[in-house]
């Protein structure tokens, strides 16, 4: 049988291929942002695994017998789970093993906007000094933290940002107000959320219905002086309407992880602009979380490749194909 993970960024280890003991499986590592590359390589492959690489219907419709297609992380926007489906493949993803650290950069990025340290530290390192007496920065207990979105990730931001005196309120499709109420959270609806929120965090995947939903509306609708966090996907927010409510001071600040266009182009308004905190689509990452990532990934592909269903399915597939 055999495996093609589709990115040379991932290494594969000794470890990771114990998962196929027992088994006769050939590992193929190949750079798929070329999909020339990935057709030729995926066509007689029997699983793939997938980092940010497009795996379209035109790839999974050249593929002659894959089983699964399993992604090293929690978002699938990047695989055509419908095409998929229809071809018998199931798509797999880790949804536990980064969950922790994205909560952990959201707040990062939250107190560092807030407390205005990379202006602070950029005032010393250019002057020597640098002026702390600026109008904008509040103590938490004062403020709200907004989450949209109350997965795995949201409800480890709220118990955090609870933690530091936040006031934590949230709008969920599927969170019912005995949930909410467990956690110690107020669910509203979305308007109100955006509309109260001191602090809003977006933990929400990129589906049609939530792309550009931070349009600039959304964004006039925040309140003046308000913080704005990205750590899901890019097609959340209208970047460029964020360039212009950070530029006309309506909002405080952004910390942004996830953007449109990966690398970020040279031409993006957001990079000009100092009130706003750019980080590579980085929170995912610790050294603990990619070895958990890897070690998940590859047993899921294991488990179809010996007929058994994957752990962490985001599709049904009535029959593994053949």
């Amino acid at each position: 049988m055999k495996v093609v993970v589709t990115s040379i960024r991932v290494p594969v280890s000794d470890a990771d291929l114990a998962q196929f003991d027992g088994e006769e499986v050939e590992v193929e590592i190949i750079d798929g942002t070329d999909e020339d590359a990935l057709l030729e390589a995926t066509r007689d492959a029997d699983a793939i695994l997938v980092l940010v690489e497009n795996i379209t219907r035109r790839v999974i419709d050249n593929m002659l017998h894959c089983r699964s297609i399993t992604r090293f992380g929690i978002g699938y926007d990047s695989v055509d789970v419908e095409a998929a489906t229809e071809r018998g493949i199931w798509v797999t993803n880790v949804p536990d093993a980064n969950y922790r650290e994205v909560a952990v950069h959201a707040i990062a990025l939250a107190l560092s906007i807030g407390r205005r340290l990379p202006a602070l530290d950029r005032g010393i390192r250019e002057d020597g000094w640098a002026n702390s007496l600026v109008p904008g920065v509040h103590r938490p207990d004062v403020q709200t933290f907004g989450l949209l979105g109350m997965g795995r990730i949201g409800r480890r931001v709220a118990e955090m940002a609870k933690a530091i005196g936040f006031t934590v309120i949230v709008s969920d499709p599927v969170i019912t107000v005995e949930d909410a109420t467990a956690i110690g959270v107020d669910l509203v609806g979305k308007e109100e959320l955006i509309a109260r929120s001191d602090v809003l965090s977006l933990h929400v995947p990129l589906l049609p219905s939530t792309r550009g939903i931070i349009d600039a509306a959304a964004l006039a609708a925040m309140k003046p002086g308000s913080i704005l966090l990205n750590v899901s996907r890019g097609g959340l927010v209208d970047e460029s309407a964020l360039a212009e409510a950070l530029r006309s001071g309506h909002l405080f600040g952004a910390g942004i992880d996830s953007f449109e266009q990966e690398p970020l182009e040279a031409d993006s308004p957001l990079r000009e602009l100092d009130s706003v905190i750019l980080t590579p689509h980085a929170a995912h990452w610790s050294e603990e979380s990619w070895e958990e990532t890897r070690t998940k990934a590859f047993a899921d592909v294991a488990r179809v490749l010996r007929g058994e269903d994957p752990r962490t399915p985001v599709n049904r597939v009535p029959v593994a194909a053949d």
